[in-house]
């Protein structure tokens, strides 16, 4: 029996386990990834593992995200993370150098290196034939520190391409219907892998977009393979040599399959408020637009650039659209300064950003009060773009930038004909953005601002958890409402106490003021806890505020596992009809907490102010339980050094 091109992945990196359906293994990691967002807690994570240098093949460090610098906040932070990388041996891609994956992925990224990000788009990496991940800071942290990453051998989902893109339709399309068909819960414990005979036609930056936006499905991580579509993106590079082949067995087995006819897809639109609520751009039908952002990390490439350019050409952007475009990187700003593009859009009309996440993370450009907003990025949460009455649709750039025009959602088939970009033959390579870290053993003095305050580090699992249902949330809450990330909040990411008196917010106003006058508690929530973000800060914060564990139907991966490296227990219903049976204010109490954890699968949870007991469920590895029992991953890995 082959293999799959997942399985061969995880083979040539495997450090401990079986591959066996279920079974937690820990693979070796090659290349790491931070952004500043989530950056300053993982360094200092890192400084408080005591570990001198960095031990992977190549770790780099982006400033990506916080670069709206309205106070001393995050030029502080920038800082920081430039004096920090330089002593421990992480390249740094200053301010301006592009969002962390596209330049990643043009500059760094090797076919068959495992890559983990402290970013959930870290899959965007897959494109390259990478098994990349994202996840947590500390997880990370300890990548960097040389230990291994752990994770339950995912099932494999062969998404089998047919046909070849017709017309204006794109790699946006072929991932917004793989999302209409699995949603945004059918990745969990899945890696996405793309094959076929429509694999050939699509680009490295097509297959990128598809892969970013696998995080959308809650996958563990999307993978295409490295074939000579691969070698000529490398060799465009000037990296011909980082190229190797990847492919899976012609007799590989798979979990589960698809089949999408790429000739047959149609341009699609996802529309409020969920990256899976997808329908064709037709079926939509005219809606007015207010804005338009073309850009992110999922579609700010060279040829996503210049089909954007091209279609603006000698137009003018219509008088009631905001059009705002983000170029991913340097290197593809400059390529557009040089062969007129960015002339072209300048002169229709668009307003250019500098190459940074912005928009799709609410950094900047908040639309209007219920405003209709197209945008080329990878979710539509509500209120994510800082604007809370905000309709968010994410389309391709080809729909947002016909849109723009004409002032209504646009099915880009009014072009016409088809137009194609080839991709070139070099791309314009300068990386002098990208800082080399000090020579090990020089003396670098890491410079700490006055917002960057120490991390919450829980203490040992000991005696009873009891407390309050500090809030009863419903299904799909993402990290956003856990711990939001707007302009005014992403500033101070390296300052737990101060975010404390946002966390779960948006759900309710009044649970930091009811955490901390209760010493802290339990949260209830429903199906899909904890998706979107990677951002450990979702777990952090409510450990500052005093929360012992997490009781939900269903959790997202990234966020159950950032619960575990807190030491925050995470329970699911073992019968969701449990949770109605819960309100706000019920004392819940778990008896000799650390036995239950040692115990097994089942841990029983009294409602002492009801009177009643209900089961809940600890599906964890014997590593995972002995983490909760350190108090988490940090207290573990010290004791276990």
């Amino acid at each position: 029996m082959g293999q799959n091109l997942t399985q061969k992945l995880i083979a040539a990196h495997l450090v401990s386990g079986e591959m066996t359906a279920g079974s937690e293994i820990s693979i070796r990691i090659d290349q790491t990834l931070t952004q500043d967002s989530t950056g300053t807690m993982a360094y200092l994570q890192f400084e408080a593992m005591g570990i001198p240098r960095v031990k992977t093949k190549r770790s780099v460090a982006y400033i990506d995200h916080n670069t709206i610098q309205a106070g001393f906040e995050n030029a502080d932070d920038h800082k920081y993370i430039q004096t920090v990388t330089a002593a421990h041996g992480v390249y740094f891609s200053r301010p301006g150098n592009g969002i962390c994956h596209q330049v990643h992925l043009e500059r760094f990224g090797v076919p068959g290196m495992t890559l983990l990000g402290s970013d959930s788009h870290t899959p965007t990496g897959g494109g390259i034939g990478m098994l990349a991940i994202g996840a947590g800071g500390l997880d990370v942290a300890v990548a960097m520190g040389g230990g291994a990453y752990y994770l339950t051998i995912p099932k494999v989902v062969r998404v089998n391409l047919t046909g070849k893109l017709s017309g204006w339709v794109s790699a946006k399309d072929v991932i917004l219907e793989v999302l209409r068909i699995l949603t945004v819960k059918g990745g969990v414990g899945k890696v996405i892998e793309y094959a076929g005979e429509g694999v050939a036609s699509l680009s490295v930056p097509e297959r990128a977009t598809i892969t970013n936006m696998g995080a959308e499905l809650g996958a563990t991580t999307s993978v295409f393979p490295s074939d000579e579509v691969t070698h000529a993106f490398l060799k465009a590079q000037g990296r011909e040599a980082d190229f190797t082949p990847l492919m899976p067995d012609a007799d590989a087995v798979y979990d589960e399959e698809i089949t999408i006819n790429l000739s047959a897809l149609g341009s699609l639109a996802a529309m409020p408020h969920s990256p899976d609520n997808v329908k064709s751009v037709q079926e939509i039908g005219e809606i007015a637009v207010d804005q338009v952002f073309i850009g992110s990390c999922t579609n700010s490439s060279y040829t996503d650039m210049m089909k954007t350019a091209a279609i603006l050409k000698g137009k003018t952007v219509h008088p009631n659209v905001s059009l705002v475009i983000g170029p991913g990187s340097k290197q593809v700003l400059h390529m557009l300064a040089e062969n007129g593009a960015l002339a072209d859009m300048i002169d229709a009309g668009a307003r250019i950003l500098e190459c940074a996440c912005g928009p799709c993370i609410g950094m900047g450009q908040a639309p209007k009060s219920n405003a209709v907003s197209l945008r080329t990025n990878n979710r539509n949460f509500e209120g994510r773009s800082g604007t809370k009455s905000a309709q968010v649709y994410i389309v391709s750039p080809e729909t947002a930038a016909i849109s723009a025009i004409t002032g209504v959602l646009t099915d880009p088939a009014v072009l016409g004909e088809r137009m194609t970009v080839d991709m070139p033959t070099a791309f314009y390579n300068h990386d002098n953005m990208v800082v080399a870290p000090a020579p090990e053993g020089e003396t670098v003095e890491v410079v700490r601002g006055p917002n960057i305050k120490e991390f919450p580090i829980n203490k040992k699992l000991e005696g009873d958890v009891e407390g309050k249902v500090l809030i009863q949330v419903g299904d799909n809450i993402t990290t956003d409402h856990i711990m939001p990330s707007n302009a005014s909040l992403l500033p101070f990411r390296s300052n737990i106490p101060h975010l404390s008196s946002f966390c779960l917010a948006p759900c309710d106003p009044d649970f930091p003021k009811r955490a901390k006058e209760n010493g802290g508690g339990i949260i209830v929530g429903g199906s899909n806890y904890g998706q979107g973000s990677s951002r450990e800060h979702a777990a952090l914060v409510p450990l500052y505020l005093g929360i012992r564990a997490v009781i939900a139907k269903s959790f997202a991966r990234i966020h159950m596992a950032n619960l575990i490296n807190s030491g925050i227990l995470p329970l699911t219903f073992a019968d969701a009809a449990d949770y109605d049976a819960i309100s706000e204010g019920d004392v819940l109490l778990i008896e000799d907490a650390p036995n239950a954890v040692l115990s097994g699968e089942t841990i029983m949870v009294k409602n002492t102010t009801r009177g009643t007991a209900f089961a809940t469920n600890l599906v964890l590895s014997d590593r995972q339980r002995q983490i909760l029992l350190a108090g988490g991953l940090l207290n573990y890995t010290k004791q276990n050094a």
